[in-house]
């Protein structure tokens, strides 16, 4: 089994050669399609979006406004940061600071899909920010300090958790079927693989593979009549969980990092 593995990772390291380059900005893209996404649909919508702040969530007049437009600002200027690579630290805290403000300003903060949908991009976010990190000298030797070497891989390993969480929730919500249990119980399995640190990149390449199609299939909002209230619904879940497949691909090209059962296998 051992050596199959192996045959299969070279092979399909060899098939993916040519876009390994290109694997880095393509998993950062789609990491933050869900910020621009979401920008530009508060920005299209901005009457409604201040009528729902100020009517239903009781904003005072001006804050709402406030709100609104410091998330538009932050979403899209920490969105560009990450894609240039500039100032990235600061862009993913924004984005983080992003994600909570709306959890409480729009009343979701107790709405599991919601709240495990964005524990999975927030998983993106610290796979972007571990990769940022560089080994560093301490300036103080004697003194215990934890170094960028181990704040990635704490960074890693957060990051690898964190991302599961998108496919936990889907794979415990909806109708139950045959079918729907054997790829629920595959996809469980590649989770914790993930989180574990086991054949990280394939199963990570698997979970890229599967949340892309079962994407595509059930946020569908394309197919879907403007009027229907729901559409906006079904965008925003689509590019939530393009967001989560950026984050996969990241692992992919990164690796699981330090404390993962494949870099402690090469220990022994």
């Amino acid at each position: 089994m051992e050596v199959f593995s192996r045959k299969a990772e070279d092979i399909l390291d060899q098939v993916g050669q040519p876009l390994k380059p290109y694997i880095p900005a393509m998993s950062r893209f789609l990491i933050i399609a869900t910020f621009l996404e979401d920008s530009l649909r508060i920005i299209m919508q901005w009457s409604d979006q201040i009528t729902f702040m100020e009517q239903s969530r009781h904003f005072p007049k001006g804050l709402s406004h406030l709100f609104l437009g410091l998330n538009v600002i932050t979403m899209l200027a920490a969105s560009f940061f990450i894609v240039v690579k500039k100032h990235q630290a600061y862009a993913i805290y924004g984005l983080m600071g992003v994600i909570v403000a709306q959890a409480f300003g729009y009343g979701l903060i107790f709405d599991m899909p919601f709240f495990l949908r964005n524990l999975s991009v927030m998983g993106g976010l610290m796979m972007v920010l571990s990769e940022t990190m560089i080994k560093r000298k301490q300036m103080f030797a004697a003194l215990p300090q934890i170094s960028e070497t181990n704040r990635r891989m704490y960074l890693q390993l957060a990051g690898r958790i964190l991302l599961i969480f998108l496919f936990i929730g889907s794979a415990f919500h909806g109708d139950w079927s045959v079918m729907r249990i054997a790829v629920s119980l595959c996809g469980l399995a590649a989770c914790v693989m993930v989180a574990v640190g086991f054949k990280a990149k394939w199963s990570a390449m698997f979970l890229v593979l599967f949340l892309s199609v079962l994407n595509v299939f059930v946020n569908n909002f394309w197919s879907v009549q403007h009027s229907y209230y729901k559409r906006d619904f079904l965008r925003y879940d689509f590019f939530q969980s393009l967001s989560t497949v950026g984050g996969f691909l990241l692992l992919v090209s990164t690796g699981p990092g330090g404390l993962s059962y494949d870099e402690k296998k090469k220990e022994f």
